[in-house]
């Protein structure tokens, strides 16, 4: 737990000496987070982690699409986790002034687990980019990641809080 933590806090420091045009939404970003949350089933639950990176680009106004990839393991054992990669649009609420240091976004897409085999999953969101520089911004998120089961009823879902940092 405590390398985790050092990890995190690493990324989180990468983006701060960073500069750029202030106003204008970013066409590229880059993100790190890490989370926590609970594995929902049948009734079972479950604490949960999630550490991770990745990265969007803006097509059109708040629109736009991106991939990350990352980790999720039970609170009680780091090793019997698995790799989640994902694939997702999103829209980000930019008012179109250059003051705006809140962006509130949706998000949601495919994600592929893996391990020893894998798993087919969606996964939607939301949250919130404080914009605290130019270009910098923290990074506060909820996601479920769906788990259909085989008549289509969500069975299983990995639901994360989200801290994280973005660069541009």
């Amino acid at each position: 737990m405590p390398r985790l933590i050092l990890i995190a806090f690493s990324l989180l420091l990468f983006p701060l000496g960073m500069k750029g045009q202030e106003g204008e939404p970013p066409r590229a970003t880059a993100n790190a987070f890490f989370g926590g949350g609970g594995a929902f089933a049948e009734g079972n639950r479950a604490g949960v982690l999630q550490f991770g990176g990745g990265g969007q680009g803006r097509i059109y106004k708040g629109l736009g699409a991106g991939a990350e990839i990352g980790y999720v393991h039970p609170t009680e054992s780091f090793g019997d986790g698995f790799g989640l990669f994902s694939t997702n649009g999103f829209y980000h609420f930019w008012t179109g002034r250059s003051s705006q240091k809140v962006v509130p976004f949706l998000t949601g897409g495919y994600s592929l687990a893996f391990r020893d085999g894998h798993a087919n999953l969606g996964n939607f969101g939301g949250g919130v980019d404080y914009w605290f520089r130019d270009r910098a911004a923290l990074r506060l998120e909820v996601r479920d990641h769906v788990w259909p089961s085989r008549n289509g009823v969500p069975t299983s879902h990995f639901l994360m809080f989200r801290v994280g940092v973005v660069g541009r």
